[in-house]
């Protein structure tokens, strides 16, 4: 049996070395386009302390109806990170997709009596553009205590009649009382 000549060997040597970059880009072809990505989370600080807080409603567009209403696949939890502000205010980091998207913040707050609530709404446009931090006031008065934050990304949508409203279809709760 003859020797393999030096060329035979760099060849099979590159064919081997070709097969093995074909296997690990086919590998992570299949691992990049079915890897998810994570929910968006919020980041709150308040009185020294700091939590995430995942979404407790996330929907994504799935497409377009024929009415041309959106269609919607949505997933709900019970999650409501809680955190108390000790009196002090609480403040919120919006990660960059969320900044620039139209969001509605609710801000609900109890009187003395801990019966009677108090919403104070705010959205995207009372701040400046691509906002990445908002603060909260804990006790904007002294009769009032902030029970509770609600961050909502809104879609514009339309009823039957042709009023015009934004719906959420993503929402992160902070409980605060």
């Amino acid at each position: 049996m003859t020797k393999p000549s030096t060329r035979t060997i760099v060849a099979l040597a590159a064919a081997g070395v070709l097969v093995v970059i074909v296997a690990v880009a086919a590998v992570v072809t299949v691992a990049v386009r079915n890897a998810t990505t994570p929910d968006p989370v919020l980041t709150v600080y308040a009185h020294g302390k700091s939590a995430t807080v995942a979404p407790y409603r996330y929907c994504t567009v799935a497409g377009v109806a024929d009415s041309g209403r959106l269609n919607l696949n949505c997933r709900e939890s019970d999650i409501t990170v809680p955190l108390d502000p000790a009196g002090g205010p609480v403040q919120i980091s919006l990660p960059k997709k969320l900044a620039d998207a139209p969001w509605i913040m609710v801000r609900e707050y109890v009187l003395p009596d801990n019966r009677t609530a108090v919403r104070d709404v705010k959205t995207y446009r009372d701040f400046e553009p691509g906002t990445l931090a908002l603060t909260v006031p804990s006790r904007p008065d002294p009769n009032l205590r902030l029970a509770g934050i609600e961050l909502q990304l809104v879609l514009p949508a339309r009823d039957e009649t042709g009023h015009e409203f934004f719906t959420p279809y993503q929402a992160w709760s902070i409980k605060t009382a």
